[in-house]
């Protein structure tokens, strides 16, 4: 009975405050995922499946996997911003050339989009 009492003891010290969001509630249930996992693997009754997924994630696989989607992410980043890039000097070199026309004495009105 005492060690009933210690484990809920120990279980309310850890008790954290709802979260306040979906993605801080989700972050909180990993968190506790992998406290039953660590506390599984310790103990020696994990299962075939936790085994083998930690065991995953220390492979030189894994790492490289997890590397290359983190360049594939900057990579469609600085993609994104050359989009920007580019439609923001678009947007420049059309204003120059209205600018160059006024200056010329043309109408502006008929080269409008």
């Amino acid at each position: 009975m005492a060690e009933n009492s210690s484990k809920n003891s120990k279980t309310a010290k850890r008790k954290s405050p709802p979260a306040l969001t979906p993605e801080a509630r989700e972050n909180q249930l990993i968190s506790l995922a992998i406290d039953e996992a660590e506390r599984q693997l310790r103990a020696g009754t994990a299962s075939s499946q936790i085994v083998t997924h930690y065991l995953k994630l220390g492979t030189r696989r894994y790492q490289t996997e997890c590397a290359v989607l983190e360049k594939k992410q900057e990579l469609l980043t600085a993609q994104a911003d050359a989009y920007k890039s580019a439609a923001n000097v678009e947007k420049l070199y059309s204003e120059a050339m209205a600018m160059m026309r006024k200056y010329r004495g043309e109408s502006d009105e008929t080269n409008e989009d």
